[in-house]
């Protein structure tokens, strides 16, 4: 959708006047700045200063329906470092930011856009901080809410059908519970294999960001267009960004045994023929977390279309039942042999 943005600022085009400075020092720092606008790292919630680069991936994390708006920033004459098809190799001063929004009708998301908050993650030398910024009502100030912020929004759906939702900003623990690998905090959106749509990992090599080998495995499709790849390889590529962060050997969710990243292999930890691991509501009453050919009786399709406190799935990051991934998993089950 932003094709001709994103090229641009790529080129080092895009800019503000007059435009902010990026604040290397405080980056760096251990300071917990109140104002997202005292690091110079955005002119809006949605255009990068100098220095600043937008990004993409191929299948984004579900968050309601929201609008997201990726940039990240290195120290100058610092590269990301790609090894195999994983998390890029950040250098300590990177900043990763995603802002979020909803535009006042889905099928005009360019017009009338609300930016509600951004957040970064900042590579210090004591490790990765997550630091969220709720935006006020006219858009021209960001200030820090570690305690998470509730804000009630409403829009024009696809279907041209009014919705509206309690929007949670994340406190700095619920950070903590998505973005961590073993006992430390960690980025987990920008993989080479999610990254890898064959330009942008060569744009920013060229920009002189990135070293090291830049050819994925295994690229991942875009969960949405059957043309980026098959049924299976798309709820696959959805799983692993929904889930597999934290069902994994090394994640919060390893002690489940159901382990939902991209290099699982198609066996009973991927959830075929899995029995839930312990008693409870989990498993709503159903036998596997997948029954191949049958997703109604598939407790994780029944999990993700829940909206219910202790079945929903994922716990964190939504509100809403993400139809159109539900009928994508339910798809590939149905399929399966």
């Amino acid at each position: 959708m932003r094709a001709l943005a994103l090229g641009l600022a790529w080129a080092g085009l895009v800019s503000a006047s007059p435009s902010p400075q990026v604040d290397d020092a405080l980056i760096l720092s251990d300071a917990l700045p109140p104002r997202l606008q005292d690091f110079g790292l955005l002119v809006d919630g949605k255009t990068p200063a100098p220095g600043v680069v937008p990004y993409h991936l191929n299948t984004p994390l579900f968050s309601d329906y929201a609008e997201k708006f990726r940039f990240m920033h290195l120290p100058k004459g610092k590269k990301a470092k790609a090894t195999g098809d994983g998390l890029l190799d950040f250098p300590v001063g990177t900043v990763l930011i995603k802002s979020f929004g909803y535009p006042a009708d889905m099928r005009s998301p360019e017009k009338d856009l609300r930016i509600l908050e951004t957040r970064l993650l900042i590579h210090r030398a004591s490790g990765w901080v997550a630091l969220p910024y709720v935006w006020n009502a006219d858009g021209t100030e960001a200030t820090l809410k570690r305690a998470g912020q509730r804000m009630d929004v409403s829009w024009t759906h696809l279907d041209g059908q009014t919705r509206t939702i309690s929007y949670a900003v994340p406190n700095a623990n619920q950070c903590k519970g998505c973005h961590v690998s073993g006992t430390a905090m960690t980025p987990i959106g920008p993989k080479v294999r999610n990254l890898d749509d064959g330009h942008q990992l060569q744009a920013l090599a060229q920009a002189g960001l990135l070293s090291g080998k830049t050819q994925a495995v295994r690229p991942m499709p875009v969960w949405d267009k059957p043309e980026s790849g098959s049924v299976a390889l798309r709820a696959r590529a959805y799983l692993d960004v929904n889930c597999g962060h934290c069902h994994n050997k090394a994640g919060p969710a390893d002690t489940s045994g159901l382990w939902l990243d991209w290099d699982q292999p198609a066996d009973t930890n991927l959830g075929i023929g899995k029995r839930p691991t312990a008693a409870g509501r989990g498993s709503v009453g159903l036998d596997f977390a997948i029954k191949p050919g049958d997703p109604a009786a598939s407790y994780l399709v029944a999990r993700m279309a829940s909206t219910e406190p202790g079945i929903a799935m994922p716990e964190l990051s939504r509100s809403m039942t993400h139809e159109e991934g539900v009928a994508l998993v339910s798809q590939w089950v149905r399929e399966m042999k």
